[in-house]
């Protein structure tokens, strides 16, 4: 069910959306736990580092995938907000005819270079063989990522969150009993996880499918409506290939960091990956309300309602802050006993290794929510363009710390990494946010040129 957002109260719409999408990501994140959790128990703490030693590659290449999508409907969301619903139409078949052809480009791509990606990742020997059975089947199952992906961010742009949360939901209970039968029964050791996770994510897609062929009317496509038309595809891809770009721009440096991290031997990448999905579940409320925050400001800008879209970014910000400051006292003091779920008390160099990096981020967790609602309100507002340059940012920074000081501070650099990203992100992109707000409050009241 398609939901406006341009009248009513904005911090009761924005949580409303939120929470879905909120659940949602909680529950993916759990999943991927499980995931490793299963890996780590069942298969050892050297097949969960082969899972993750990959990691910052997938998120480069997903990240760009899923980015490219979210800033194709960007588009989508504005034009539902101000009620052109034929031009609409025509932006939702060219997004997925330039869906399409992102996705077959990028698989075929990355499962050809896939050993080359490892070795330039200075992935240990003794983990080799698991990580490119596992990441190889991750890149295959690409066209899967971006069709479930794509058509949530249409649903989500027309204000239903709650759809793609049900649907997600359902794909990662369906995940863990794959987990188990391709690990446990089957005995298909990481490539099983890898395959339980793209047949999870396909059946996800293609209920997001069929639920709109049968209920979402405004979604459906006249003969008119199916045709490439050259403004659209240069507005979509205006908007999303500068959003796929700062992801991607952004997990560079995060491979920087994990090459790094991965030349300090199997306990530290271990730890890391442990860690890191602790940190990814942490971050599922600023990606929740970031989104929300970008599709309010978004629909209330097609709305033509300025005064909306600067409260939006006030409490957007407000929430995720607040947040942040929480969470990151969880980090800091149960960091180490939460990453019991991935490895064996017996492994305590691990244990350890994972606290010490869950424990360096929790002091600057906050700054986190900063970043994630500036940079996804400025690419709701249209300035995609602008919010890449935040990833930049965060690229230099990562790989500055994991270059110049990893020799010097071993593992304790790899802690600092992250953080150091996102300050100087933050300093980027919130003074850029205010002004992109202040510059569409000024063309929506007549006073400026965008």
């Amino acid at each position: 069910m398609s939901t406006s957002m341009t009248k009513g109260n904005p911090l009761k719409l924005m949580l409303q959306f939120a929470l879905p999408l909120l659940i949602g990501n909680l529950l993916q994140q759990t999943y991927n736990i499980i995931d490793a959790a299963i890996v780590g128990q069942i298969l050892g703490a050297k097949a969960l580092a082969s899972v993750g030693a990959s990691s910052s590659v997938q998120f480069l290449v997903l990240g760009f995938c899923m980015g490219c999508c979210t800033g194709f409907g960007v588009p989508v969301a504005k034009y539902f907000g101000a009620e052109k619903m034929d031009t609409m139409r025509n932006y939702v078949f060219n997004g997925a005819v330039l869906t399409g052809g992102i996705g077959v480009t990028v698989t075929i791509l990355c499962s050809v270079c896939c050993p080359q990606i490892l070795h330039l990742l200075s992935v240990p020997e003794d983990i080799f063989r698991g990580a490119y059975h596992y990441l190889l089947i991750i890149f295959l199952g690409i066209p899967f990522t971006l069709l479930y992906n794509y058509l949530s961010s249409i649903l989500r742009s027309l204000g239903d969150s709650r759809t793609p949360f049900l649907f997600l939901a359902f794909s990662a209970i369906l995940n863990i009993f794959l987990d188990l039968f391709c690990i446990v029964v089957l005995k298909w050791g990481c490539a099983g996880a890898a395959a339980a996770t793209i047949t999870a994510q396909a059946i996800s897609g293609i209920l997001c499918l069929v639920f709109i062929g049968r209920k979402m009317n405004v979604l459906h496509l006249t003969k008119e409506n199916r045709t490439v038309n050259i403004t659209a595809v240069k507005e979509l891809l205006a908007m999303g290939l500068p959003t796929g770009l700062q992801f991607s721009i952004t997990a560079i440096g995060s491979m920087v960091m994990q090459s790094a991290n991965n030349g300090l031997g199997s306990v530290c990448v271990s730890g890391f990956t442990a860690g890191m999905r602790i940190k990814q579940f942490a971050m599922c409320p600023f990606d929740a309300i970031a989104t929300s925050a970008s599709v309010f400001c978004s629909q209330n800008m097609g709305a033509r309602q300025p005064e909306r879209i600067k409260k939006g970014l006030r409490q957007g910000v407000a929430i995720a802050t607040i947040y942040g400051l929480l969470i990151g006292l969880v980090l800091i003091f149960g960091g180490r006993t939460l990453s019991m779920i991935f490895v064996k008390k017996s492994a305590a160099d691990v244990l350890d290794a994972s606290g010490k990096y869950l424990r360096c981020l929790g002091y600057f967790f906050w700054s986190l929510g900063i970043l994630n609602v500036s940079r996804m309100v400025t690419q709701g507002l249209g300035y995609s363009g602008r919010a890449v340059l935040s990833g930049v940012t965060e690229m230099l920074a990562r790989t500055i710390v994991s270059l110049g000081f990893v020799g010097a501070l071993g593992y304790t650099a790899i802690c600092f990494a992250d953080q150091a990203a996102w300050i100087a992100a933050c300093c980027y992109i919130a003074p850029t946010c205010l002004h992109c707000v202040k510059k569409v409050t000024g063309i929506l009241e007549g006073n400026g040129n965008r």
